[in-house]
């Protein structure tokens, strides 16, 4: 526990004259499925030195995280037998049975769509495989917004920010995207809930993460320990902080099922460990032990592996800074999965994802662990923080997890 303490402090700021090279704060928690076995933090909540320190309970956007906790309740539909992993969705969310597939461009840069007749499942939106990307991130569908005169800017807070045609037809690639937004959606229609009350009710109050939500005016609570953005500038490597903690609505109407969660460091643990109860087939009121096992099970066929192959080898650092480079990934319900050990890391069968604000998390069935790093930096990927939570993970399985006996 002391290496990991001393690798936080070593990296977040002190209130010296420069902050290259170091984060404003973070927190780091490791779980077993019996609970917390290394909690610590370092650093402060803004660039003022005078500002509340970084604490497991410092509270912030957490982006991507988001996904695996709507994954876990579009899981738990499927469990009581609501919906179907390979159910065709479109007959329940309308946007996506109007979308189309983008199949290139004609003449002065006009996209050429093509009518989808594919059914479009829970499990290609749970996994990625469905299509859709982000508007804002990739060059075709960022050519058709701007045919089409589409401003982001002008779309926030709607389903419409969402809505994009597909790159390929359903089934037929892996590509990262707003899938889980649309998950989200499924989720509304067959439960009649906001995406948010259905979470609170059946995640977040059973597993007391009391500080999680997507409606920041809901928990008053959190006001003295939320975490501004802040922001490294990549010529000088230096971070500021902004006056503004969050640039969405504290109460939105639309509920991003891929991006929209805030909550802290400790909270998300609890669902980590919940998972991994359920995984060791304990008494976890969240999902029975073979629908997890299901949420880890490498879900690609051949060609999807070669696409995110592809994505993964081109976007390294942003997609699988967690692996050295050719390690053989899968995607599961969720997650990213590697297929081998990574030396002094995480065992094979392990699952993971990272988040717009740099943070990050991992569940290690096999050595029985959880972990998250949650920080606020922009843009993504911070090479730091990488760089510390690729530290950090280290020091969990070369002293701690000796230290708790595995």
């Amino acid at each position: 526990m002391e290496k990991l303490d001393k690798i936080l402090d070593s990296y977040c700021a002190k209130g010296g004259k420069t902050t290259k090279n170091e984060l404003l704060g973070a927190a780091f928690v490791v779980v077993n499925k019996d609970g917390v076995i290394y909690q610590g933090s370092a650093g402060h909540i803004s660039s003022s030195p005078d500002s509340p320190g970084f604490t497991p309970d410092s509270f912030t956007i957490v982006a991507s995280l988001t996904k695996l906790i709507t994954a876990t309740c579009a899981m738990q539909l499927v469990e009581k037998g609501l919906i179907g992993l390979d159910d065709d969705v479109r007959p329940l969310v309308p946007q996506l049975a109007e979308m189309k597939i983008l199949r290139g461009f004609v003449g002065a840069d006009v996209p050429y769509l093509e009518e989808n007749t594919t059914p479009i499942t829970l499990r290609q939106l749970l996994t990625h495989t469905v299509g859709l990307g982000y508007a804002s991130g990739d060059p075709d569908l960022s050519r058709w917004a701007k045919h089409i005169g589409r401003e982001e800017s002008d779309l926030q807070d709607t389903l419409e920010i969402f809505n994009t045609p597909l790159k390929f037809t359903p089934g037929q690639g892996w590509y990262y995207g707003t899938a889980l937004d649309w998950a989200g959606q499924v989720i509304e229609k067959i439960t009649g809930k906001t995406l948010g009350e259905y979470m609170t009710e059946h995640l977040f109050k059973p597993l007391g993460m009391n500080d999680t939500g997507f409606r920041r005016d809901a928990l008053p609570q959190v006001q003295d320990r939320t975490v501004p953005n802040s922001y490294r500038n990549e010529d000088k490597g230096e971070l500021s902080s902004g006056d503004e903690p969050f640039s969405g609505p504290a109460n939105p109407k639309v509920h991003s099922g891929g991006a929209g969660l805030y909550t802290t460091a400790a909270d998300y643990a609890r669902i980590l460990q919940a998972l991994l109860q359920s995984f060791a087939g304990g008494d976890s009121s969240l999902l029975k032990k073979e629908t997890v096992e299901e949420m880890f099970r490498p879900q690609l066929t051949d060609v999807q592996r070669r696409w995110l192959k592809f994505l993964t080898d081109m976007f390294h650092d942003g997609f699988a800074p967690d692996f050295k480079n050719g390690m053989p990934l899968d995607h599961g319900i969720s997650g990213v999965i590697n297929l081998e050990d990574e030396p002094g890391k995480r065992r094979k069968g392990s699952m993971m994802w990272a988040g717009m604000y740099n943070g990050h998390w991992f569940i290690d069935p096999e050595s029985g662990i959880g972990a998250t790093l949650i920080t606020n930096i922009s843009p993504h990927p911070d090479l730091l923080t990488n760089k510390v939570w690729d530290e950090l993970e280290r020091g969990v399985y070369s002293d701690l997890l000796p230290s708790v006996g595995r």
